[in-house]
């Protein structure tokens, strides 16, 4: 008897520490859910939204030379075909300034409008370009700064007639490459074992050994001064505002899920959102100490690639296969 009494205490020993273990990583649930499905008339991928002046008037761009307008802020998208020669394009980002706005894509490919997208102008680009347009970001009139898929920075101020190239040498494959609204850049490389950054002035990239074995994953600026990076097995950390080279100890939002962290993106200062595989989204309201699920979002059937807030109170999530998400600010964020 005492031999089954024994086993018996371990037997629930075990189950209280596994049940500990659970309940620790488990992440609250959000009160609310600020976004809704937005039915799309495409199955391609999306990669980047931008809107014109006119906080109603917008764009999507994606795989498959998709190319998708909308006049009602996001709450319905209409397809536009442009006349591009019969070849398939993966169009990678899309930026206004007012009325003028760039498109980006691969293979190499620059389109450039002055009227809000109303008609649509393809700019030549050299065959020596290091790699193909990758991000672009438009600075004012007939003024814009592209990047390549190798980490070239290029800018024009007349239109796309000439360019003058920010660094010397491009840094490599990149995974993906951010700019912060100052006009710094950081870069992952594509295998995720290191990233590089620069800054105006400097003439090339600086390259930084990652802080841990997790490989990277993604990398960006945040609205409070800090660099972000999300890195393998859900992992997530902050650099310090005074310091860059600087890093808080890591943190995983989500610790009781192997789900993989693809972006993340600041509302306000204090408000993060951070994306990932299957349907997992979930957002700090104290500026990264603490995190909360949204699990409405769980049933999304698709990876959540990307965050854009186009203003605190307009944003988007990109999803795979013709999946987008939209913000409706709830009333106790207004």
């Amino acid at each position: 008897m005492s031999y089954f009494v024994k086993t018996l205490k371990q037997i629930v020993i075990i189950l209280a520490v596994a049940f500990f273990c659970i309940s620790c990583g488990y992440t609250d649930s959000l009160s609310y859910n600020p976004w809704e499905v937005v039915p799309l008339p495409t199955e391609a991928t999306l990669q980047d939204v931008g809107f014109t002046g006119d906080s109603k008037h917008g764009w999507a761009v994606g795989s498959n030379s998709t190319i998708l307008e909308t006049t009602d802020g996001g709450k319905t998208w209409q397809e536009k075909g442009l006349e591009l020669g019969g070849q398939n394009y993966r169009f990678t980002d899309v930026s206004f300034a007012g009325e003028e706005g760039w498109i980006t894509g691969e293979p190499s490919i620059l389109l450039h409008t002055t009227d809000g997208g109303a008609s649509w102008s393809r700019i030549p680009l050299s065959e020596k370009l290091p790699g193909s347009p990758n991000t672009i970001v438009a600075l004012g009139p007939q003024s814009a700064e592209m990047t390549t898929t190798v980490g070239a920075i290029y800018q024009t101020e007349n239109a796309g007639q000439t360019w003058k190239a920010m660094v010397e040498e491009a840094v490599g494959v990149v995974r993906n490459i951010s700019r912060s609204d100052d006009g710094k850049y950081v870069a992952v490389s594509a295998r995720g074992n290191f990233y590089s950054t620069w800054e105006p002035g400097q003439k090339a990239w600086v390259p930084h050994n990652r802080e841990n074995s997790k490989r990277l994953q993604n990398m960006g600026f945040g609205k409070d001064g800090r660099l972000w990076v999300l890195a393998r097995g859900g992992q997530l950390q902050f650099s310090s505002p005074e310091d860059l080279e600087a890093w808080e100890e890591p943190q995983k939002p989500e610790f009781s899920t192997s789900w993989g962290l693809l972006d993340l993106a600041y509302r306000t200062p204090e408000e993060i959102w951070v994306t990932g595989g299957s349907g997992n989204l979930l957002v700090s309201l104290d500026g990264g100490k603490t995190w909360q699920k949204d699990r409405q979002m769980e049933d999304v059937p698709s990876n959540l690639y990307k965050i854009v807030f186009v203003t605190p109170e307009q944003g988007f999530i990109i999803g795979q296969k013709g999946v987008l998400l939209k913000y409706q600010q709830p009333p106790q964020a207004a």
